[in-house]
């Protein structure tokens, strides 16, 4: 076998093996009414949790959360959630966070700031 058939047969390997897992993890979703989300004071240690509707703005401290959507896998609404958030400190225009935020994995897309951390805890349906 020649060394450039090994290498495209490996490459072809790899690239089919590369495609399976991205189809094998597409699930269906169902949005949820709203989100609960976690919010830790680094500097007091306190942490509260807001419940916020789709579309809608809650503020807590200095820090106001938007949730424009939340979504869980269907038919499992204790499932992985996951929420597109938008977070602004008080008397800021520019967001300090904006994107998509992952129950399982909040420090895959995590706020990066000195006084304030936020993660999705799970959707609400009612």
């Amino acid at each position: 076998m020649s060394l450039r058939r090994l290498f495209c047969g490996t490459l072809v390997g790899l690239l089919v093996a590369g495609f399976v897992p991205l189809h094998a993890q597409e699930v269906e979703t169902a949005t949820g009414n709203g989100a609960v989300v976690r919010v830790l004071d680094k500097i007091n240690g306190e942490v509260e949790d807001l419940s916020v509707r789709n579309g809608a703005s809650a503020n807590l401290w200095r820090l106001q959360v938007d949730l424009e959507e939340c979504r869980y896998p269907s038919g499992n609404p204790a499932g992985d959630a996951f929420a597109f958030l938008t977070l602004h400190h008080q008397g800021q225009e520019e967001p300090l966070f904006r994107g998509w935020m992952i129950a399982s994995s909040p420090a895959l897309n995590a706020l990066d700031h000195p006084r304030y951390d936020v993660w999705v805890i799970r959707c609400t349906t009612s």
